[in-house]
């Protein structure tokens, strides 16, 4: 047990250090801690005493028990039956961003064969981006068609109409990331 406590402490303050873009010699300075017992503590080779914690902790600001508690995860997983998911037509679009970003969208579509989606145009000065994964998508705009073969991207503008086809015999995947434009206050 002791020995997780130290490794967690070693871990989480180097990480907490890095994610603010500092040294040790820098940490060291802000916390009053000399630089030599900063790098046992980032080590896991210290046994610092209460008051070396709580000046490390507050150069930090962080609560005591971020410091020794288990590191937090740097990655969260969700299970596909987690993320949006909606049908137009026969094609599925499952949303790949489960927060949101503003000003961005990424989806992935899935298309049977012989099926197709309208598209609906966005704000003005969007920009969407296609790409085929497998399969192939044919991407109609503005009077313009892009037959997509697996690895290809087209750009367009978003704020126009536009559709998606399966050209392929079989089942497609293609992702579409939307950029919109930044509205005006």
């Amino acid at each position: 047990m002791p020995e997780q406590i130290a490794a967690n402490l070693a871990s989480n303050i180097r990480k907490l250090r890095e994610a603010r873009g500092l040294t040790q010699q820098q940490m060291a300075r802000a916390s009053g801690v000399p630089r030599p017992t900063w790098a046992n503590l980032e080590s896991g080779a210290a046994n610092p005493t209460l008051s070396v914690l709580v000046k490390v902790a507050n150069a930090l600001q962080v609560r005591l028990e971020e410091l020794i508690g288990p590191p937090k995860a740097s990655a969260k997983f969700y299970p596909a039956d987690s993320l949006p998911v909606r049908r137009r037509g026969k094609v599925v679009v499952r949303k790949l961003l489960p927060e949101a970003i503003p000003g961005l969208e990424i989806e992935r579509m899935e298309f049977p064969p012989t099926s197709q989606m309208t598209g609906v145009p966005h704000t003005p000065g969007t920009r969407e981006y296609l790409t085929c994964e497998t399969g192939e998508v044919e991407l109609s705009a503005a009077g313009t068609s892009w037959r997509l073969k697996p690895g290809e991207l087209v750009v367009f503008r978003g704020d126009q109409k536009h559709g998606y086809r399966n050209v392929s015999r079989g089942r497609t995947i293609a992702y579409s990331v939307v950029a919109f434009a930044p509205v005006a206050d």
